[in-house]
């Protein structure tokens, strides 16, 4: 099973069909990105930061969080109710156990956030897989959640689709008018992440704020990063990246997807 990083941009992607990403979302299947319908799907959010890796072991359905505010009433009134994964969670919380990432949280009671559900809900709006949710540590590194991945690469191997929601460039406190041009400081890294990945220079991409250009500026906080690190990791030190959709809004927000692919 391949691993994906998606960029999930703005909540209103779950409404917004003017936002290109929302269409290849909703018709990324008939493009054939991945080579099977998963098992089972683990979604790193950069919406799920907690100190210390947490993971959501769901009974049941999953409920739908909405963790975000201003938005149109129809946003609030949307539900993905995908069943939990606790089975999946148990074995999350194993592989991370036995790799040395300290004593794992189990949340009982949380459902999915956006990060995990806005996208779910255009790729498999059947909301018929299970899923739960692995949250990042932001106060930790790259390699930290690289190396994360790596702990969780086995699960491919089970038909799990390992998925990371965040976003290419983040920072909501630069953002411009729709349809305006590209900052340069966010059209400069998205360029250098791009180049880098799809290079294989992965140890790179773990050190962004000193290998990349306006890495700090691009992310000022790493929640929202964190989650291709994870995808990287598990997918390998020697997996192909591809780039398999890319748009921008409001003059900062990159919407670069990618899949990783283990080479045999």
């Amino acid at each position: 099973m391949e691993t994906l990083f998606i960029s999930h941009g703005s909540p209103t992607l779950c409404i917004d069909d003017g936002i290109p990403a929302r269409r290849f979302l909703k018709s990324w299947r008939d493009k054939g990105v991945i080579s099977e319908v998963p098992r089972a799907i683990l979604v790193i959010s950069g919406h799920y930061d907690t100190s210390v890796p947490t993971i959501n072991v769901v009974d049941g359905v999953n409920d739908t969080i909405y963790d975000f505010y201003g938005f149109p009433r129809a946003m609030y009134k949307l539900k993905y109710p995908a069943p939990g994964a606790p089975d999946l969670a148990k074995k999350v919380k194993q592989l991370l156990d036995n790799a040395g990432f300290g004593k794992v949280k189990e949340e009982e009671n949380r459902g999915l956030d956006h990060g995990a559900w806005v996208p779910l809900m255009l790729m498999y709006p059947e909301a018929n897989i299970p899923v739960c949710q692995l949250s990042v540590q932001s106060r930790r590194d790259g390699t930290y959640h690289y190396n994360m991945g790596k702990a969780l690469a086995p699960l491919r191997e089970e038909g799990v689709l390992i998925m990371g929601s965040g976003n290419a460039t983040h920072n909501l406190r630069a953002i411009g008018p729709d349809g305006g041009p590209i900052a340069t400081w966010a059209l400069d890294f998205d360029t250098w992440l791009k180049e880098s990945l799809l290079n294989g220079r992965y140890e790179d991409v773990n050190h962004y704020e000193e290998k990349g250009p306006c890495g700090k500026m691009a992310h000022p906080w790493p929640d929202h990063f964190y989650p291709l690190h994870v995808a990287m990791g598990a997918a390998g030190d020697e997996a192909k990246a591809e780039l398999i959709h890319h748009s921008w809004t409001n003059c900062t927000i990159s919407y670069a997807s990618y899949k990783f692919t283990t080479q045999n």
